[in-house]
Order: C-alpha cells, then structure tokens, then sequence
C-alpha cells in the first residue's frame, strides 16, 4: 500500500511509503477483532461489586424463639436472608473480568484492524512533529490541514514526544499511542489513523525483516 507523507500543512512532501501487504492487505477476521476488542473493555471493568452475606451484616445472633412448639417455622438468628435487612444469598463478590488471548490472535486482530482502515483510505503518514514547547493552538492547525479535524483521530508515534503529548492532550477527539502499545481498540475506536513517518518506517522495517 503506497502512502504519500504529508506535512504539517498538509502538502505532499515529495516522499511516500510502501506500507506492507502483510499487515495492511491481509483479509480482516472480524471475531479475532472482536474477541481483542472484548478482552480490552473487560480489563477495564474494576470487578468491585460486593454485598453482604449473613455473616457480615449487623444484628444480633441470638435465636428469634424456640425451636418447637410455637406453631411457627423454626427460624435462626435475625441476619437471616429472608428478614429485612439481612444478608444477600449468592450476591455479587470482587472478581476480575480478564481472559487470556494469544499472541498470535492479538497480532492477527490488530493486523486486521489496520486492513480495514487501510481499505476505508482512513490512514495519514505526515512527517514527524518536534515542538519546543507545547502547542496546542499549532497543533489544532495541523489536523485541519490534514482534515482530520473533528474526527476521532488517533496519533502513532515511534517513541514518547512530551512536548507533542502536551500539545494534543486537551483537544478531545484526538487521543495519542505510542507504535509499541498500539491496541485493537485503539485502532477500531478511531476514525482516522495519524501515523507519523518514523512510525511508519517500523512497520516497514519489521517486513523487511521477517522476509
């Protein structure tokens, strides 16, 4: 997949990159998607609910009555379950929602996610971007030259950019990745994918590399 490199004013620099087939071209699997997708909302559930069981409500534990001869239901203390107030049979208790997937499905997630983006043609390879300090006004500037402003963009660096994290962490729409910790999720939460040139020579390097 041939890519031209943009720059920060959206102009052809004259450069371009061969994103490779392997990754970008593949056919998408929807429920290996699916499953990474799933497995990344469920590591965010905190899992806290808790109630109480008998054993932890307030009352006292002496018997209601005797065990014979009232005509009535033999009943224990007032924790019961069956009183007002008292503790919850089977309830909820704090436990993690997390399963394991394997690599290779993981891999094969993300690869598939990348394919659809590169079928929608919702990938931008722009060159890369140093401030000096943060800019989030400059910055703002750069996603309407690159159209992707109002969009749910996100931007994959090659490696920690203080100055640019800064710079676009108040503007809503626009989240930031770092190439390594690049996620399903992240990938099909986004309407667009920024992919800063140095990035984009990682996966063409990686490629390379396997051949």
């Amino acid at each position: 997949m041939q890519v031209e490199v943009l720059n920060t004013k959206g102009q052809k620099t004259g450069r371009s990159i061969e994103l490779p087939d392997d990754i970008f071209g593949i056919e998408p699997n929807d429920h290996v998607i699916y499953l990474a997708v799933k497995q990344y909302q469920a590591a965010q559930r905190q899992g806290t609910h808790k109630v109480k069981t008998r054993a932890e409500v307030h009352g006292a534990s002496r018997k209601l009555h005797r065990q014979k001869g009232t005509g009535g239901s033999r009943k224990g203390n007032i924790r019961n379950p069956l009183y007002k107030g008292g503790g919850t049979i089977f309830g909820p208790k704090p436990h993690g929602y997390g399963f394991k997937l394997n690599k290779k499905v993981k891999d094969l997630a993300k690869m598939s996610a990348l394919a659809y983006k590169a079928k929608e043609n919702a990938i931008v390879v722009v060159e890369d971007i140093n401030y000096d300090a943060p800019k989030t006004k400059v910055f703002t500037e750069v996603l309407k030259s690159l159209n992707v402003n109002g969009k749910k963009t996100l931007f994959v660096l090659p490696e920690y950019n203080d100055n640019l994290y800064l710079s676009l962490r108040n503007i809503s729409a626009v989240n930031s990745t770092l190439l390594a910790d690049i996620s399903t999720y992240d990938i099909v939460n986004a309407d667009v994918l920024v992919i800063t040139e140095n990035a984009a020579k990682v996966f063409v390097d990686e490629a390379a590399a396997e051949a």
